[in-house]
């Protein structure tokens, strides 16, 4: 399975691959890291069947997530990958501009590694 992570933070990249080595070693997982919407509209563009799941962040300077989350689901119906939005503040606005935009899922920061897992089946 193909992950994108969308995620202004650089240092999430060392966090998903630590917490998923063992799900990468054995080839359930691929993962792809964006440092903003507009980089990751740029892989998508280049790459468009291949992500399966997007995992985006919300909160982040330039394009949002929410701004990323309704650019996907405008531009990309064949296959829709599947988005699950990430943020640290899981305030009710955030929740229903998701929803509204046609998110799958909302984590909350820190993300619980062991719930995420189960949601993808890897548990």
């Amino acid at each position: 399975m193909k992950i994108l992570v969308v995620d202004d933070e650089k240092d999430i990249e060392d966090l998903f691959l630590q917490r998923f080595r063992r799900e990468i070693r054995k080839g359930e997982v691929d993962f792809v890291f964006a440092h903003s919407g507009e980089s990751a509209l740029d892989y998508l563009h280049e790459h468009e069947s291949e992500a399966v799941l997007i995992l985006s962040d919300i909160n982040m300077p330039g394009m949002t997530g929410l701004e990323l989350l309704r650019k996907i689901r405008l531009n990309y119906k064949k296959p829709p990958p599947v988005v699950m939005m990430v943020t640290a503040y899981g305030d009710d606005e955030n929740r229903t501009k998701a929803d509204e935009y046609g998110a799958n899922d909302f984590l909350t920061k820190p993300i619980d590694f062991k719930d995420l897992k189960e949601k993808l089946n890897l548990a």
